[in-house]
């Protein structure tokens, strides 16, 4: 069970490292991957001096761009694994 967490943590790693720093922030404070604490569309706008509708377009655009093919495969491998 471990050991299966931290290659998907790996491979969470390596599709974020595929992301502007912009992007892959909002992702990590949107979904909770440092501190487990999923922030919601408002706190991550303040963060970054933002509306929440722009945190929202920010999140689609990044999560239109991690659903591509080329850049989900690894992602994509190891949920058909598992």
């Amino acid at each position: 069970e471990m050991a299966t967490r931290n290659m998907l943590g790996m491979a969470v790693i390596e599709a974020l490292d595929e992301l502007n720093d912009r992007e892959k922030e909002v992702v990590r404070m949107r979904f909770g991957l440092d501190d487990g604490q999923a922030r919601t569309l408002e706190e991550v706008g303040k963060a970054f001096g933002v509306t929440r509708e722009r945190i929202r377009q920010i999140e689609a655009k990044t999560l239109a761009k991690l659903r591509n093919p080329n850049r989900s495969q690894k992602l994509r491998d190891y949920l058909e694994n598992d």
